[in-house]
Formats: structure tokens, sequence, C-alpha cells
């Protein structure tokens, strides 16, 4: 990713787009409370349908990006928002990954389209629901589902003094060591994505005593051809495996490429 731009001006323009999305990462940004006056104290909020009704005109020196390209007018549209946007920042999994709905991705989207509308003629759609840096040049990422809050503050901050966000990378699994949480996997012999996740979520799951299911997406080099065998000790199938690895971030790699060969076994093995 290339470095982010120096210190910005006083007041720098801030521009919050919506794509294919539920709106929950905007509401992340809006959920910061107390912090959030800071926040609009110290940019100008120049484009957040979600927020505000004025909008003040391009170019912007910061674009939030929630949502997936799943449309012609989305495939479009990013690519004026790339134009209007000194630096884009794709939040969230449906930005990141291409979303819950890029689970059509592996399959017929007319048969979704028949399915689902009364008259599948009119709809336009893409084949695919992708993530926004498969469609323009994404300067900084943010996963989950939805976006932390916290990690929205610190990445805000980090572009107003010019320096790279510190956003982690690692596994969940060493935040649930850090808070002291017992393995689900080991103690309950429940599947967790946990050990590939990346962390973020502020451990949700594993402190509710709950499983991870990826919101985070896979973490910096995930073993997940190790964790499967061990879901296949626990009684699991490929399938199984390919439905779990399929969720919020199913269409980011490396889980894609996990799910698609446990798809393959499925098939060929019957499991």
């Amino acid at each position: 990713m290339a470095p982010f731009h120096a210190k910005m001006p006083d007041k720098p323009k801030l521009a919050v787009y919506k794509f294919s999305s539920c709106d929950g990462c905007q509401l992340s940004i809006l959920n910061l409370e107390d912090e959030l006056l800071d926040l609009v104290g110290a940019v100008e909020v120049a484009y957040f349908l979600e927020a505000r009704r004025r909008v003040l005109p391009p170019p912007y020196d910061v674009g939030l990006v929630e949502g997936s390209i799943s449309t012609p007018d989305e495939e479009e549209r990013i690519r004026q928002v790339r134009r209007d946007c000194k630096s884009l920042v794709a939040i969230g999994a449906c930005a990141t990954s291409g979303g819950i709905q890029a689970l059509r991705n592996w399959t017929d989207v007319e048969a979704y389209k028949r399915t689902v509308y009364p008259e599948p003629a009119f709809l336009k759609t893409l084949e695919t629901s992708t993530g926004i840096a498969s469609h323009v040049f994404v300067d900084f990422e943010l996963r989950g589902c939805p976006v932390n809050k916290d990690q929205i503050l610190e990445l805000m901050a980090a572009l107003l003094i010019g320096r790279k966000p510190d956003i982690p990378t690692h596994s969940l699994c060493i935040d649930c060591k850090r808070r002291g949480y017992p393995c689900i996997l080991v103690s309950k012999g429940e599947p967790c994505l946990g050990p590939v996740t990346q962390t973020g979520c502020g451990v949700l799951c594993p402190g509710l005593d709950r499983p991870c299911y990826g919101c985070f997406g896979p973490m910096e080099q995930p073993n997940i051809s190790s964790l499967g065998s061990w879901f296949g000790r626990l009684g699991y199938t490929a399938g199984d495996i390919k439905r779990m690895l399929r969720t919020f971030n199913g269409y980011l790699e490396p889980f894609k490429q996990a799910s698609d060969y446990y798809e393959q076994r499925e098939k060929s093995r019957g499991e």
C-alpha cells in the first residue's frame, strides 16, 4: 500500500460512502459517542448521508467506504469516489472481502434472482460481489463485521498527524490468552475460528463462552489446514468446514482458497 499523505491541513474534509451493505460500519462511526465530538471538531464532515444532509463538493482528503461492489452502477460510482478522495479506506467485511453478499460468487446469481425477485429482468447486478480493492486502489483496509469503532478512531488520528495506523493483525487467540479465557476449541470441543482469525472484535464471542465466527477475516499467515485437521478429529466433515469459512469474509484470501479446497474434497470424497 502507498504511504499516507503528509500531515493534513486544518479541518481536512471527510467523506463516508455506502455501497451494498447493512450500514453497520457507518453506525460504528456514530457509536463513537463522546469521541465523535472530538472527531467532528478535527475534520470537516463533507459527505456522510447517514449522519447529515449537508453535502460539500469534492475533493475530499479522506474517504471511508462501507459496502461491496455488487451492481454496474456501483462499479462506475467507486471509480468516481476514488477520483474524489486523496486517501481511500475500505471499512468492514463487505468493503474488504465482498461480505455476506459474496456467497453468490460460488453459485448461479441468475438462480438467486429468480428465487428472490418477482421480476428479475428489472434487476441489474454483477455476477460477483467483491471488495473495493478489486476495482480501485485502496490506501488502507479496516476489517470487521462491523468494523471496530476504536480502530476507526485510531485510523483517523493516524491520518490527521500523517502516520501509519496501528492496527493489530495477530490471531484472536492471543487476546483470548491475555484475558485468561479458556479455549473454546480445547475445553468444549467446539469448532472455533479464533486460531486463524485476525483480532479486532475485543474477543466478544469467546468472552461470552461462544466460538469465534471469523468476523475480522484471516489473520497474518493462518494455518487453516492444521485447524481443519483438528475439526476433522472432532467429527466435522469437509462440507462443515467449508460452510464455517464461507461467512462474512468467505471470499477473502486465504479463507476462499481453503473453502474451495474443502468443497473439492466434499465432492470427491462425499464428506
